[in-house]
């Protein structure tokens, strides 16, 4: 069975573009993978159609091989960034093309099932907000009610994004934007209670001094807290396990971390109490489940990050679902209103969970047609913040 023809789509979503990839083959099936990044999803877009074409004429069959022979053929292009995402993308649809070929789930291919029901930590509840606690406390309420039990929001969000083009300040905050962080964390935590989790996300976008000085003081609001995300860019995995071992919260990294080769150092400088790969980035369910395995000989957990569109919730979920060492998954609890008309079954999210799918592949098929009713933005607007 033979790659045959490669498409790609760029479609809007509501963070950002969704970089979404079709593999045909030769014998009348196809695969869809997904390579959602940014910035620059026209690069990442560009890359798997290039990286696609590389591999038309290849036995679909063969996915490690596949994996292997793009990444050393074309590693002097960087082991990280469009080439990874790209074949991130080609790797979910060809275990997408197995799944239906064998007439089963990819789940079942990957060693079968731990779980059927996937575990999920709600991001964008607060699209809505105007930054402000009253704001964030209610749109918080609401998500809990939808059967969430944990949330993750950036209280820094109102320097690192609205202030983002000056770096004068050197990632630092002045000390009426680190009350108002510790406010709306505070006012978050009291609305929800305390059997509801926090995910603190930093994005990297504070200096060590304080990183190191916002945990502290975070801790002292005595909420439950899921993780501290991202304290330190992820090329600084020493200057990570530093702080991890000055503060009292659990740090969770690897949104950035393109590949297993990139985790390993994080692992053995103890680094991370959660790793949060990215299937769109990190090389596809091949690699993630690798990943995953990796972190399992340190007795670490994994929780996937995906805040990208809907084949990646659904390869994440496959993945998740065949590894001992599975923690949470986050999910886009708002989005665009056609992600589900892109499908052709709604996402299954359930009181908090998403339940596994029993079809062939993936499980699911995309409409091409309403992919083109929404062409991806190729010059994001100044004003747009992508990140919170």
């Amino acid at each position: 069975m033979r790659i045959k023809n490669v498409k790609t789509f760029l479609v809007e979503g509501l963070k950002y573009n969704w970089t979404l990839l079709k593999i045909e083959t030769d014998a009348g099936i196809h695969g869809w993978g997904e390579a959602t990044n940014w910035p620059g999803s026209p690069l990442v877009e560009a890359a798997c159609q290039h990286v696609g074409n590389y591999l038309i004429g290849q036995d679909a069959r063969r996915l490690d091989f596949l994996w292997t022979k793009t990444y050393r053929d074309l590693s002097w292009l960087g082991q990280a960034g469009p080439l990874l995402s790209a074949i991130s993308a080609v790797d979910i649809a060809l275990w997408d093309i197995k799944g239906k070929t064998m007439n089963e789930p990819v789940y079942e291919l990957l060693g079968g099932a731990y779980r059927k029901k996937i575990l999920l930590y709600a991001n964008y509840w607060f699209t809505s907000c105007a930054h402000s606690p009253a704001d964030y406390a209610r749109q918080a309420k609401e998500t809990v009610k939808k059967g969430f039990t944990a949330l993750k929001l950036d209280p820094f969000a109102h320097v690192n994004y609205a202030y983002g083009t000056d770096l004068s300040d050197n990632n630092s905050l002045t000390e009426r934007q680190k009350q108002l962080a510790l406010d709306l964390v505070a006012a978050v935590a009291e609305a929800v209670g305390p059997e509801v989790a926090l995910a603190i996300e930093t994005h990297a976008f504070l200096n060590g001094p304080t990183a190191v000085e916002m945990a502290r003081r975070l801790a002292k609001l005595n909420f439950n807290c899921l993780w501290y995300e991202e304290p330190a860019p992820p090329e600084f995995p020493g200057a990570i396990a530093d702080i991890r071992r000055q503060i009292p919260l659990p740090v969770c990294v690897g949104e950035r971390l393109h590949s297993r080769f990139m985790l390993r150092a994080i692992l053995e400088q103890q680094a991370a109490d959660v790793v949060m790969p990215d299937i769109t980035r990190c090389g596809g369910i091949s690699e993630m489940r690798k990943m995953a395995n990796l972190a399992e000989t340190f007795n670490v957990p994994i929780a996937p990050h995906n805040p990208n569109g809907p084949i990646s919730t659904i390869a994440s979920a496959h993945t998740m679902a065949t590894v001992p060492n599975f923690f949470r998954q986050e999910f886009m609890i708002d989005d665009v209103p056609w992600r589900d008309a892109c499908l052709s079954h709604p996402l299954p999210i359930e009181n908090g969970f998403l339940v596994m799918p029993e079809r062939p592949g993936l499980g699911f098929d995309v409409n091409e047609a309403e992919l083109l009713k929404h062409p991806g933005i190729r010059v994001p607007p100044t004003d747009r913040i992508f990140y919170i």
